[in-house]
Parts: structure tokens; C-alpha cells; sequence
């Protein structure tokens, strides 16, 4: 190891959060009973209200106090109303909403209050380019990052709310399957809570890992995970990750891809790459996020 590099890796370091992250696929139980018959109902996994109890737990204080960020929905008030009864089988009654529909709303005192005395957030599902378009920048993600690193914050989002949790973040692509075309998939930077990943959603419902691919193509050292429907993971310390839920998790490591064509052909061609790492892991399953491993080795 030269000189430099032993200077880099002094000098690079950021501190550890101490903030939790738990992204979740999507379609969490929030109560109802699996239909018969139906893959979570015969999934010896599956637990009533599962991931929400996992985001209960994570939180330490007695009667937290919990914010519900409907943003990302286009029916903000059904959605919020959705985790209120959740949370309440949960006994988890000291919830409020913080019902932020434009940027102007961002800067609004009594959210801003909200945001430095939650215990725990929960961003919704819907649109991840909202909450991104709206929260980039406001003084209201500013206070949840700055408690992210040194509080002892929860911040849970489902599908689109999890899916905005990092950079790069997938905004559009082919909903179910496909993506294998150049253009097809389009990033932009997201909420920044985990940097060098990047997240997606529905992952084998919609069968999403061909999308997932290309957007690590155009950035390999990045780490793609894939998260299914009712499962999810809760990240400590900014990297070391736990699988919860019923289902499984994709990940998609092009650090040691050897190939691509996505710099070389023109949009609307297929992307290609070679030896990429895929890991599939489920329920209990952990996993140490390090983008810099190739750099080690």
C-alpha cells in the first residue's frame, strides 16, 4: 500500500451514523390477513405487521414519537391514514403527520420542530421524484440528515420512500420487466441518506433486476439492492445491513465487472456487462455494504 493511499483512507473517513435506516420493498402487512392460497399465505416467513414491529423495536424510547411523510403519494391523506391504523395496532399511538405538499411547506416552523423531535419517520410509497424535488436541499432533510449521523433516529420508507433513500436513485424505467434498452432507465440523485447505492423496489414481483443492472452498468462502483414486496433491511452504522421480512433481497455488485457497452453504443441499444456479483439473501440474512472493497484488494 503506497504513501497516498495510506493518506487517503486516513483522511476519508466519515463518521458512522448513528441513525437507522429500514428500506422496504413495498406492500409491508400493515394488519390484513394474507389471501389463501396466496404467496404470503403460504410463506412460513410471513409475520402479521412484521417489518412495522421490526421499525417499532428499533425504536427505543417509551411512547416515541413517530412522523408519517405522506409526500411521495398522490393520495396523501388515504396513505398516512394507512400507517395511523397500522401504528395504532401497533400501540403505537404518538404519531403525527407531517403533511409536506411543496417546497414552500419545507421551511414551515411547525415541520421544521417535527423534524428535530421525531423518534422515528416513516416516508411513504408513491413518486420517489417528489419527495427529491420537494425535500432536496430544504432545511427540513437538512435537520434529518444532521440527526441521521448523530441521533438516534429511525428513518423507515416504503417503496418510493425508500427508493429516494439513495444515491443514484432510480426515477423511471419499465415498471415491470424490460430495461435492457440504453435510456430506458433514468437516475438522478436522491435523498442521500445511503450514498453509492442504489435501491429498488417490487423487485421480483416486477421482475426489476434487468433496470437494476444497467443503472449499476452506467455506475459500477455502486452497490444495487433490490428489495421484494413485504421485505425490507434495517442499515446501522451506514453499512451493515439485516433482511427482514417475508421475502428476499437482490444485490448487484459491479465492482469486479470486467465489461460493459453502455458508454459505446447509441439509446435504444441493448446494455451488456460482464461478472457481475448477485447475492440473494432473506429473512435474518446480513450483509456489510463496503463500496470500496475493490480498493483493498
Amino acid at each position: 500500500m503506497t504513501k497516498n493511499k495510506k493518506k487517503f483512507e486516513q483522511t476519508s473517513e466519515c463518521p458512522s451514523p448513528k441513525g437507522i435506516l429500514i428500506a422496504i420493498g413495498g406492500k409491508e402487512n400493515k394488519g390484513q390477513e394474507p389471501a389463501e392460497n396466496s404467496e404470503l399465505g403460504n410463506n412460513e416467513n410471513f409475520i402479521t405487521l412484521g417489518i412495522l414491529n421490526c421499525f417499532k423495536t428499533e425504536l427505543k424510547r417509551e411512547n416515541p414519537l413517530i412522523g408519517i411523510i405522506p409526500t411521495a403519494s398522490s393520495v396523501p391523506e388515504e396513505s398516512a391514514n394507512d400507517y395511523l391504523k397500522a401504528f395504532k395496532k401497533l400501540d403505537l399511538t404518538n404519531v403525527q403527520v407531517i403533511d409536506i405538499r411543496c417546497r414552500e411547506d419545507a421551511s414551515k416552523e411547525e415541520f421544521l420542530k417535527l423534524a428535530e423531535q421525531v423518534d422515528g419517520i416513516m416516508f411513504t410509497g408513491g413518486d420517489q421524484l417528489r419527495l427529491t424535488a420537494i425535500f432536496g436541499g430544504t432545511e427540513f432533510l437538512n435537520i434529518l440528515k444532521f440527526r441521521y449521523t448523530y441521533d438516534n433516529i429511525v428513518i423507515a420508507g416504503t417503496s418510493a420512500g425508500a427508493m429516494a433513500m439513495s444515491t443514484p436513485m432510480i426515477y423511471e424505467g419499465p415498471t415491470n420487466g424490460g430495461g435492457f434498452l440504453k435510456g430506458e432507465v433514468r437516475i438522478t440523485t436522491g435523498l442521500e441518506f445511503l450514498k453509492d447505492i442504489a435501491i429498488d423496489t417490487h423487485f421480483i414481483a416486477r421482475g426489476r433486476i434487468v433496470r437494476m443492472t444497467q443503472a449499476i452498468a452506467t455506475n459500477p462502483g455502486c452497490i444495487g439492492i433490490g428489495l421484494e414486496e413485504d421485505t425490507g433491511i434495517i442499515v446501522r452504522e451506514g453499512r451493515n445491513l439485516e433482511v427482514i421480512g417475508s421475502g428476499l433481497i437482490v444485490i448487484v455488485d459491479g465492482h469486479q465487472s470486467t465489461e460493459t457497452n453502455v458508454h459505446l453504443v447509441d439509446t435504444g441499444a441493448p446494455v451488456t456487462i460482464r461478472n457481475l456479483i448477485v447475492h440473494m439473501l432473506g429473512q435474518g440474512d446480513q450483509y456489510q455494504i463496503n463500496v470500496s472493497d475493490s480498493f483493498h484488494k
